[in-house]
């Protein structure tokens, strides 16, 4: 007899896991609060980010869900580029880090070592003044969020025949049924619950004993680009280098923060590290900055966009610098590092979220190697 899923939560996590568990066999339901998906994976650079990720199976995990992406998006459900990323160095000690990463990536990476001819080469988009060298990889897959959020319930039912519910708050689970309003009940043999930064609805109690903050992040559109000008790869400034776990292992990467916490106070202070990425239509999205608590003030902060253009314009040149629009998004954190929570508060129900904004890189591999234990 086939087994019955359901998942709450349309975003990247729950969506990756509704098709984790259709490949298993189980007929899967998604109830989401919304009528779309409105939270953090739509508002994010769309970046599938390998390079970001440490050696081992972090990075095997974020290579899975990128073929899983470049997959789905080959079937023209939506967009996809294969652009790789580009972080660039105007300093000596940036671009003595980006060569210790060169050394410790080259023998599983698809990383070059590029001198100033060779960066222009890869992209008209970057300054050239004081330009020392750059790492370019060619892992780094880029989709628009806001499309493929949209697009992937409509392959997910084509494809795996998964039914989505829209505007359908689940406010209960008891005994492996979902509750919606006074009347409604569904039941299933295993249901997930991805919630997002919704940690007040359901299991509040099970999400307080987890040591979870919430992270408020500011972030850019500008329009799309002239004549289809492109900017090649993503690009990311030395700011980025002291931000992703898979840079720790250079140990410049240690001395270069020492700097940056001396001569850049308020971009630390902030968490704000710059990058750049176009999405199909020649748009560029740019950012971002981190804010960490678990209530945060909904207006965003001129002075941080500021902070972000300011630093973008010494290592990135556009044809169009128009601003579309501005926003912020949330996602919720592991105050301990650790790359999600997954547990069960009760029998047959499963908890998954928390991953600390590497869900559009991770949910596809991590849904199946939660699911694949089921």
């Amino acid at each position: 007899m086939e087994k019955s899923a359901i998942v709450i939560g349309a975003g990247i996590v729950g969506l990756a896991v509704a098709r984790a568990l259709a490949i298993k066999g189980y007929s899967v339901n998604v109830f989401e609060r919304s009528h779309k998906a409105v939270g953090a994976s739509i508002r994010n650079f769309g970046m599938i980010w390998p390079i970001g990720q440490p050696s081992g199976s972090l990075y095997e995990r974020a290579l899975r869900s990128r073929n899983i992406w470049k997959e789905i998006g080959a079937e023209g459900t939506y967009w996809y580029g294969t652009v790789g990323s580009l972080h660039v160095a105007y300093e000596p000690d940036e671009w003595m880090a980006l060569q210790e990463l060169f050394q410790l990536f080259e023998k599983e990476r698809k990383v070059e070592l590029l001198n100033p001819v060779k960066i222009e080469m890869r992209s008209e988009a970057v300054v050239h003044k004081n330009l020392l060298g750059g790492l370019f990889s060619g892992d780094e897959l880029i989709v628009d969020p806001r499309e493929a959020l949209a697009a992937l319930p409509g392959y997910l039912y084509e494809k795996h025949a998964i039914h989505f519910y829209w505007d359908k708050c689940v406010h209960y689970i008891s005994e492996n049924t979902i509750h919606i309003g006074t009347t409604e009940k569904h039941k299933a043999d295993v249901i997930f619950v991805c919630s997002g930064t919704d940690m007040e609805t359901l299991y509040p109690d099970a999400y307080s004993e987890q040591p979870l903050t919430k992270c408020k992040l500011q972030m850019l559109r500008l329009a799309s680009q002239p004549q289809g000008w492109k900017i090649g790869p993503a690009l990311c400034g030395a700011l980025s280098l002291i931000h992703y776990n898979s840079f720790k292992a250079a140990p410049s990467v240690a001395l270069l923060k020492e700097r940056f916490h001396l001569e850049m106070g308020e971009y630390i202070d902030w968490g704000i590290h710059v990058m750049v990425s176009q999405n199909g239509r020649g748009e560029l999205t740019i950012g971002d900055s981190h804010e960490y608590g678990l209530t945060h003030d909904p207006f965003d902060k001129e002075f941080i966009n500021q902070l972000i253009f300011d630093y973008l314009k010494k290592f990135a040149q556009f044809k169009d610098w128009s601003l579309l629009e501005s926003w912020h998004g949330l996602y919720t954190k592991h105050l301990k590092g650790e790359t999600e929570i997954f547990f069960s508060p009760e029998p047959g129900i499963y908890i998954l979220n928390a991953l600390g904004g590497a869900g559009m890189t991770l949910s596809f591999g991590l849904a199946e190697e939660v699911t694949a234990s089921l």
